[in-house]
């Protein structure tokens, strides 16, 4: 009788412990979906504008628009795609690597201060913002293209030895999305594009450097530790580059609760001798996405691409033009126009070889550029 009654408290304990638990589980669910900040309202129009986007056309972007262009730096209001069309691009992109440790300045050596200035600028006028981040390598203390170790992934997750390290870093990144606001007191939406260009092996997040179960648990992490640092202004972006179409590109995918947009990083690298492959493989691959995006209910884009220098007179309406408007892409950005490289810009400036080309590019009704947007959505 003893034993029994025992027995039949342990059993109550147990009961009890396991209600508590549940309840104590269920109201902790519960508080990390309170504390998951709902999107701004301009946040969640720039994902219905993208999404509306392909029925005008396509939005034209440059990264680094108005920071430098082929021979200058920091003019106020100054572009080189401004300077050859009379317009802005619709869409303009920044990189925000070194703001993990604390720099001054980002990678390309453009101060942090001017970049937000740019962007809310860009915001004002109508524009898209799009950002990347080269993130430096936590683990050995070298660039994004420090490939030598292949742990670097493994270093900063949960239990980690770099863990720690890597979650200051997203703190420094977080805090500079919060302070994108306007002098109205409107944060400024952004399209992120985290860990890009995964499918190769050139950064150390690539598919040879982790898994595929690490690379998801980064971006993972990266996205739950914003929601939690209250960043509620963001769009993300997934870019692989031009690897292939079906598994190899949604081998990585996070999931759709975790992405907004599904992109492609694809670069026209052979000049005229491989115009024929470069139009071939983004068939392919923008076919699948049309496909993937449709049954997702994602928009697509094409979210680098690119010939450097631009030796084609008429790259612009015979190349690039054509595949797009096969395609509902919501925009295209071109990389950037390098003030210390001669020959590394992917944008025309004026006299440039292709310049005139760019101008007929530009007056096409299905190329959105700053002012057509400004039309179009505001």
């Amino acid at each position: 009788m003893h034993n029994r009654t025992i027995f039949t408290c342990l059993l109550l304990s147990i009961l009890l412990f396991t209600c508590i638990s549940c309840v104590e589980r269920k109201s902790s669910d519960k508080d990390e979906e309170i504390n998951r900040p709902q999107r701004t309202k301009e946040t969640e129009k720039l994902l219905h504008n993208l999404k509306a986007t392909p029925v005008k056309g396509f939005m034209f972007g440059h990264q680094d628009d108005p920071l430098y262009g082929v021979t200058w730096e920091g003019d106020s209001g100054r572009s080189d795609v401004q300077s050859v069309t009379g317009d802005y691009p619709a869409v303009m992109g920044f990189d925000i690597g070194k703001i993990e440790l604390d720099s001054e300045k980002n990678i390309d050596n453009v101060a942090f201060a001017i970049i937000r200035e740019e962007m809310i600028r860009h915001y004002k006028r109508g524009g898209m913002i799009t950002v990347s981040w080269h993130t430096d390598n936590p683990l050995t203390g070298g660039h994004s293209w420090d490939v030598s170790r292949d742990d670097v992934v493994a270093a900063i997750l949960p239990g980690g030895e770099k863990h720690d390290l890597f979650i200051d870093w997203l703190d420094r990144a977080a805090a500079f999305f919060n302070s994108l606001i306007t002098e109205e007191g409107t944060k400024v939406p952004v399209l992120f594009r985290p860990w890009h260009e995964h499918t190769g092996s050139w950064f150390w997040w690539g598919k040879d450097l982790c898994s595929v179960e690490e690379y998801t648990a980064l971006w993972e992490m990266t996205r739950s530790h914003f929601d939690g640092a209250g960043v509620d202004n963001l769009l993300y972006a997934y870019s692989p580059d031009l690897q292939g179409p079906g598994e190899i590109y949604m081998e990585r995918y996070p999931g759709d609760d975790l992405v907004d947009l599904l992109g492609l990083d694809g670069y026209h690298r052979n000049n005229e001798q491989g115009v024929e492959a470069y139009v071939a493989s983004l068939d392919i691959i923008l076919s699948f996405l049309t496909k993937e995006g449709a049954k997702r209910n994602k928009p697509i884009a094409l979210t680098e691409t690119g010939l450097e220098a631009i030796p084609i007179v008429d790259w612009w309406t015979t190349v690039l033009f054509p595949v797009l408007e096969r395609y509902p892409v919501s925009y295209v950005l071109v990389w950037r126009n390098a003030r210390e490289r001669p020959d590394h810009y992917y944008a025309p400036y004026p006299g440039q070889l292709s310049a005139d080309d760019f101008v007929t590019f530009y007056e096409h009704p299905k190329t959105l550029f700053s002012k057509d947007i400004l039309n179009l959505y505001q």
